[in-house]
């Protein structure tokens, strides 16, 4: 194999969201995107209380990071999306679909409710590992 797969297997559920396995073969460079969240070059919080808005912004902030390495979301093959408890779902993974809507293979996604983040005031936070063939 000298290519990267993502699956999704007959037997486990069917989504245009994620995919369930990630093969990554030998020689693949791998990129790793900490948590990223709705904050400016400044720190401060993008979009308040809107969790929509602090997606998109979060979702800007890991492609920003992403072209920092020389990949793009293409290259994404695992996602962790971490949410306060208690925002409107619906609206930040609307948000986080406008991002992903281009991509031919969605990457694998882990999603949890949190009770807070670490960046005070931050509603989502995404972290990544992408990877690519020389």
């Amino acid at each position: 194999m000298n290519s990267i797969t993502l699956i999704s297997p007959e037997g486990l559920v069917a989504s245009p969201a994620f995919s369930h396995v990630a093969v990554v073969p030998a020689g693949a460079e791998t990129i790793y995107v900490g948590g990223q969240n709705a904050v400016d070059e400044k720190g401060a919080i993008v979009g308040g209380d809107d969790p929509a808005a602090q997606t998109r912004k979060t979702m800007a902030n890991l492609v920003t990071a992403l072209e920092a390495a020389g990949a793009s979301l293409d290259d994404v093959i695992s996602m962790t999306v971490l949410m306060v408890h208690g925002i409107d779902l619906a609206a930040s993974y609307a948000a986080a679909a406008e991002t992903l809507a281009g991509l031919e293979t969605p990457p694998l996604v882990t999603a949890a409710m949190v009770s807070a983040l670490g960046v005070p005031g931050a509603l989502v936070e995404v972290s990544a590992i992408a990877a690519r063939m020389p």
